[in-house]
C-alpha cells in the first residue's frame, strides 16, 4: 500500500483553495443555504418524497414506523424481504443504519454475517425511534427501503457494503464529487468518519484518480488489495444530471447529493447533504475554493441542468 504524509498534502492544498470547516459554514453553507429548506435534507423521508414527486429515482420504500406500537407489526410487513435496510429518517453520519442481508430462521442476518434476533431487532428500532442516532437527540421516525444491490464494477473495492458517489454542488453545479467504498473497519458502511475509504472522481470523465482512508493516502483497498484507480463509473453523466436536478429540489445553493448504484436499478438518490464533509478535498488532490470562485464570477447561472453539467465538465478536471 502507497503512503503519504497527509499534512504534507493539506499544506500544499491549502495553496490552491483548500477549504476549511469555518470557511466552508461562514462563506458557503450559512450564506446559501437558507435554514427553512434544511428539513428538504434533514429528513430522509422528505427527501425520498420530493424526489420521487419530480421523478427523480430513489430506493423503494417498504414501510415507516412512527410509534413504538407499530415495531411488532413490521415484521410481518417485511415478511416476504430477504434483504432490507433500517435508517432513521434524521440520522447522520451513517448511525443508526441497519443493513439485513437474509434470514435465518426467525433471525435476521446483518451485513457483516451477525445475527439478530427479533428482540434484537426491536431493540434497535425503539433507540431510533427515541433518537438515539438523530441530530440533537430529537424523537425520529424510522424508514426500511429496498437494500440496493451494488453494481458488480464495485465488487473487488468494496468490503460487505454498497459503496455511494458523493458529488457536491454549488448552485447547481457540481463542482466535486468522490466515492465512498466501505471496509472492514467501516463494518461495511460507507461512512468516511467511521473508516471507508474516500476515492476522488474527475468530473469530466467519471474516473477514479486517488484515494483517502483515515489519515493516509491510498491506491488500493486494505481489505481486498486492488487498486481503487482508474475506475470508470458506470452512467456518470446520469450521476451528473441527477446531482444537478438534486440541488434545485433541495432548494440549497450548497448541498451533497449521495447516489447509490444498483446493479440492476441503476443510480438512485440516498440522501442529501446541507453540511458535507471536506476530505473529498483530500481525496481529489484539489481543494473546493478555486471551483466555487469560478461559479461566483458567473455573470449568470444556467437554468438548464445540461448547461451546467456542460460548464462543469469543462472547468473541473481533477487529472
Amino acid at each position: 500500500m502507497n503512503r503519504w504524509n497527509l499534512w504534507a498534502v493539506a499544506k500544499q492544498l491549502s495553496a490552491i483553495g483548500l477549504v476549511g470547516l469555518n470557511r466552508r459554514n461562514a462563506e458557503y453553507v450559512l450564506t446559501h443555504n437558507q435554514r427553512k429548506y434544511y428539513p428538504r435534507v434533514d429528513d430522509k423521508l422528505i427527501t425520498k418524497n420530493m424526489a420521487i414527486a419530480q421523478g427523480l429515482p430513489v430506493p423503494e420504500l417498504y414501510a415507516v414506523i412512527r410509534e413504538e406500537h407499530e415495531i411488532d407489526e413490521l415484521h410481518a410487513k417485511i415478511k416476504t424481504r430477504e434483504t432490507f435496510v433500517v435508517k432513521p429518517a434524521h440520522g447522520s453520519g451513517g448511525d443508526g443504519i441497519l443493513v439485513i442481508t437474509g434470514r435465518k430462521g426467525n433471525r435476521y442476518r446483518r451485513s457483516n454475517g451477525q445475527l439478530m434476533t427479533h428482540d434484537e431487532f426491536n431493540h434497535h428500532i425503539s433507540n431510533a425511534l427515541s433518537g438515539l442516532y438523530s441530530l440533537g437527540g430529537q424523537a425520529d421516525h424510522v424508514l426500511v427501503e429496498y437494500c440496493v444491490q451494488f453494481d458488480p464494477i464495485f465488487d473487488h473495492v468494496s468490503f460487505r457494503g454498497v459503496p455511494d458517489v458523493r458529488i457536491i454542488t454549488f448552485k447547481g453545479y457540481p463542482v466535486m464529487s468522490m466515492i465512498r467504498l466501505p471496509t472492514r473497519m467501516s463494518d461495511g458502511k460507507a461512512n468516511l468518519h467511521q473508516g471507508a475509504i474516500g476515492v476522488g472522481i474527475d468530473i469530466p470523465t467519471g474516473i477514479t484518480c486517488r484515494g483517502v482512508f483515515g489519515n493516509e493516502l491510498v491506491k488500493e483497498h486494505p481489505d481486498t488489495e486492488h487498486s481503487i484507480i482508474d475506475l470508470q463509473i458506470p452512467r456518470w453523466d446520469e450521476l451528473l444530471m441527477i446531482a444537478a436536478k438534486s440541488s434545485d429540489l433541495s432548494g440549497l445553493g450548497y448541498v451533497g447529493v449521495d447516489i447509490v448504484l444498483d446493479r440492476d436499478l441503476g443510480p438512485m438518490i440516498l440522501e442529501l447533504n446541507a453540511r458535507p464533509g471536506l476530505a473529498i478535498q483530500i481525496a481529489n488532490g484539489q481543494g473546493l475554493a478555486l471551483r466555487l470562485r469560478k461559479i461566483d464570477a458567473l455573470a449568470s447561472l444556467a437554468k438548464d441542468p445540461l448547461e451546467r453539467i456542460a460548464f462543469s465538465k469543462a472547468n473541473f478536471a481533477t487529472v
